[in-house]
């Protein structure tokens, strides 16, 4: 086998380097990567907002008002506190050159038009530099480039990868790369605007009509009808491009993503694939076969500068990327642009949404990704059980449901996108957010994610501007107290913190670094939930409990997501996990793995086990059974 794949690389060399390509230097892939024995955990921060002391928070606040951070504030004490509450990988969201209102013509950035920009500090979805970073995160705007690479090393050295984001399914209406690399250009700078639609064309147009800002409504208004002289209700773009959602009106209304423009991937407006389609079988072949079997297409022109714009990243020590909307771009794309990536870094971190679970496995396996998000099935359904008015009865069948690829779907309970816990529109209350978090990290080998912020408690009940409280706003500047609190006037000690913040995110630190470290929870997984609906007294259905081992180590999961009641009863484990643990009749002690208070022990009687459990509400424990 090792041979195989040393006569597969060498043939896929040769054939990057005699066959049609579009890259200038040619590499082959530095190294292989290893069977995973370990967890990994995502710390998501939003770049701006986490080193911003500035307390303020005037709703539409100006960048002197309200301040914001930057790429200096993640110093090393920073960085290594964030490596220690158990986190392997960082994204730095919000990073790509996005627009912003705050004027930076003095050094040649042209300013943006309130009009097409949601919020003052600008969606960082709506990417106007690829090649570049927001100047609001540099101290030296002529050198934010430099800035940004400095803080990659940075994390590097404190032991994080590095994952930044890429939004291939829409640009900026204003896209301008000030610092193109040589050999490239502009998205759209080739187009034929007089037709709707060219397989090269980047973008999408409406020959002869010119875009026409949305009609606002319910008393919206730019910048919250704050003075600006761009704010005029116009934005010149002749002739009008497509919306990022796929509006093809030359007016888009205001609750589509009217900031951006749709990228054009060689699909035509009936539907119809310009480019080659994978062969039958490819979903079962590796990333240089993927890569081999494009050497020779005719690739799109959106394709290659995607491409290019991953490569650059990835050759300045980026280690992963995290892509927006990735299910509205074709999935051969993911293909093409994911080998590429891999050729260069094969320990590539790519990390995709998509929403659709019937897209799941195409974007996996023919697309390569290596994680999508687990939202509309494990996180909406944890979200109900938080709530009180869903069933822990719901939560294994989702976990058979994906066994084939369930290391591929990361799990969270906290994003950019998604209602803080403890807001009132969710839960209510971070302590909610603990048995979804041990259930969340523990029931699968899937990477775990965890959003800044949320390791404390924070509520993002700050009214930002564009946008409602509930989330903490990535469109304006803002404080987030709760951060702000443990950064402590930047020495990140979580001085300011209450003692409630600091028991939190003590537990998140139990939690995470037991996950990156067990063998058991990169090993095999068996529901032991259904077994006690139906054989154990006083078991609820707002328990939940499953088994997790590998040869080194065997745990029981028990979670009870009922915040008013204690519970006790006997768990009972079926005849399965003892025989699959080797266990003979005898008595087992089981510890506590999160705070290592809690003991008990596991009594197994004629090849079946039984565990006296006794548990607190809102309480969970992590029990690992003692080598004999």
């Amino acid at each position: 086998m090792k041979l195989c794949k040393q006569v597969l690389l060498l043939i896929t060399l040769f054939c990057y380097m005699g066959c049609k390509t579009d890259k200038k230097t040619v590499q082959a892939p530095k190294q292989t990567t290893p069977e995973l024995k370990k967890k990994q955990v995502v710390y998501q921060v939003f770049t701006r907002l986490f080193g911003n002391s500035n307390t303020t928070n005037k709703p539409w606040g100006t960048i002197e008002e309200n301040g914001v951070g930057k790429f200096n504030d993640f110093t090393d004490k920073a960085l290594q506190e964030i490596k220690e509450l158990g986190v392997t990988h960082i994204w730095y969201t919000g990073v790509p050159h996005h627009d912003v209102i705050t004027d930076y013509s003095n050094f040649g950035i042209t300013n943006d038009d309130p009009d097409i920009v949601k919020g003052r500090a600008g969606s960082p979805y709506a990417v106007k530099d690829y090649y570049n970073v927001n100047p609001d995160l540099a101290v030296n705007v002529d050198q934010r480039l430099a800035e940004f690479e400095a803080l990659i090393q940075r994390s590097h050295k404190a032991g994080l990868k590095v994952i930044i984001d890429i939004v291939p399914n829409h640009v900026a209406r204003n896209y301008q790369s000030l610092t193109n690399p040589e050999g490239t250009t502009d998205f759209g700078a080739e187009d034929d605007t007089s037709v709707t639609y060219h397989v090269n064309n980047n973008f999408y147009y409406n020959p002869d009509e010119a875009f026409q800002v949305p009609q606002w409504r319910n008393g919206y208004e730019p910048l919250g009808g704050n003075h600006h002289p761009l704010a005029d209700g116009n934005f010149k773009e002749v002739p009008a491009k497509w919306t990022g959602n796929g509006s093809r009106a030359s007016q888009p209304d205001m609750n589509d993503w009217y900031e951006t423009v749709k990228v054009n991937y060689g699909v035509s407006p009936e539907g119809h694939k310009d480019f080659a389609e994978l062969p039958d079988g490819y979903e079962d072949q590796d990333y240089t076969t993927h890569f081999e079997f494009w050497q020779d297409k005719d690739i799109p022109s959106s394709w290659r500068k995607f491409k290019d714009i991953a490569l650059y990243w990835t050759n300045k020590g980026v280690d992963g990327f995290r892509y927006d909307m990735a299910e509205m771009v074709p999935v051969e794309f993911w293909s093409y642009m994911n080998s590429h990536i891999k050729m260069e870094n094969p320990d590539a971190f790519l990390l995709a949404e998509v929403y659709n679970p019937s897209l799941y496995r195409d974007y996996i396996k023919k697309g390569k990704m290596d994680y999508l998000y687990d939202k509309v099935q494990l996180y909406d359904t944890i979200k109900h059980v938080m709530q009180g008015h869903g069933k822990t009865d719901h939560i294994p069948p989702i976990q058979q449901d994906l066994m084939d690829i369930e290391h591929h779907m990361l799990h969270f309970l906290e994003n950019h996108d998604e209602q803080r816990i403890s807001s009132p529109e969710f839960a209510g209350d971070a302590l909610k957010g603990k048995p979804a978090m041990v259930v969340s990290t523990t029931i699968s080998t899937s990477p775990t994610m965890i959003y800044f912020g949320q390791e404390l408690g924070e509520d993002g009940s700050e009214d930002a501007g564009f946008g409602k409280p509930s989330r903490t706003s990535i469109f304006d500047y803002i404080g987030v107290p709760s951060v702000q609190r443990w950064v402590n006037d930047k020495q990140f000690d979580g001085g300011q913190s209450t003692p409630d913040e600091l028991a939190l995110r003590d537990f998140y630190k139990r939690l995470l670094n037991f996950s990156i470290e067990s063998t058991a929870l990169a090993g095999a997984y068996e529901d032991i939930h259904q077994y006690n609906r139906e054989n154990s007294q006083n078991y609820t259905d707002k328990l939940l409990s499953f088994a997790r081992w590998s040869e080194e180590e065997q745990l029981i999961v028990v979670s009870n997501f009922d915040a008013e009641n204690a519970l006790k009863f006997e768990l009972k484990l079926p005849q399965s996990i003892i025989q699959k643990w080797e266990l003979a009749d005898g008595s087992y002690p089981l510890s506590d793995q999160l705070y290592d208070t809690y003991k008990t022990e596991l009594t197994v009687n004629d090849g079946r086990g039984f565990i006296t459990i006794d548990i607190a509400p809102l309480q969970s424990f992590i029990l690992k059974k003692k080598q004999l």
